[in-house]
């Protein structure tokens, strides 16, 4: 009866049974010169299938992480922050007016400035007709201004208020400014038919009638005169044709009459 044989930790000498003999025999790491070179070609074209399906994925991974790391110092630091609020445009405002209305605090991430927020911001301040929010990196908030232009003057009490060509009052002045027509109307604003009238004549007039007029008086939208420097008065009638009774009163400027009433314009009357 043969005994059983214990199993013998790796590497550790054994002994086997051959013609009748004990052999000792272990086991040996094969050198590599003992791998066929087809072997190795076949393991080495192996891997490089295995590195260059896992390349792509080793770069989109890379630019994700690069990404990330852009974004988070962009958007979530103050590295790209706001450090100089530059306004261009400002005549009637001073610049610290502008930053002061803009309320961007200093260092906020310049990406995440809301530019449209900032400008209606702006335009809330009342010389302003318009603004324009632009980013300059790396942390520079340039705000544009284009400020209302006057085209008249209201009385105000002792003061006169300057409004633009919607007839919204911007800019308020103890004496009356030269160079801007008083504009006569019960009630003066943006939604004042009147007004919009008045505003509607001053824009189509020559440039001799506007040298030559001191005030437009409008007592209802057909109701429209000019008083000009010379105490004369041209009587316009409604808003209508104003390009056309413009260029006809400009041509009877010389004559001497006080009054030209253009205010049918294929019918001129002078008295």
């Amino acid at each position: 009866m043969r005994g059983a044989v214990g199993r013998r930790p790796e590497g550790e000498p054994g002994m086997s049974e051959q013609g009748g003999g004990l052999r000792r025999w272990r086991l040996v790491r094969a050198d590599r010169d003992a791998v066929p070179p087809s072997v190795r070609r076949f393991m080495r074209r192996a891997r490089q299938r295995r590195i260059r399906a896992a390349l792509p994925w080793a770069i989109a991974v890379a630019i994700i992480a690069v990404a990330s790391g852009i974004g988070w110092m962009i958007y979530g630091t103050s590295v790209l922050g706001v450090r100089h609020v530059e306004v261009t445009g400002a005549v009637l405002l001073d610049p610290p007016q502008v930053r002061d209305a803009a309320a961007v605090p200093d260092l906020t991430p310049l990406a995440r400035v809301d530019t449209g927020a900032v400008a209606a911001r702006v335009e809330a301040l009342a010389p302003v007709d318009r603004a324009v929010v632009s980013r300059r990196w790396p942390g520079t908030l340039l705000i544009e201004v284009i400020e209302r232009t006057g085209v008249a003057v209201v009385p105000r009490g002792d003061e006169f208020a300057v409004v633009d060509d919607e007839g919204v009052a911007f800019r308020t002045l103890p004496k009356r400014p030269a160079g801007l027509p008083l504009l006569e109307v019960a009630n003066p604003g943006p939604e004042d038919v009147n007004t919009r009238a008045g505003l509607e004549v001053l824009a189509a007039l020559s440039t001799e009638l506007h040298a030559k007029l001191i005030s437009v008086t409008v007592e209802a939208p057909a109701r429209i005169r000019l008083n000009l420097a010379d105490e004369r008065t041209i009587v316009w009638g409604d808003s209508s044709q104003s390009a056309v009774k413009s260029s006809v009163a400009t041509a009877l400027l010389d004559r001497a009459e006080k009054t030209i009433d253009v205010s049918a314009p294929e019918v001129v009357s002078l008295r």
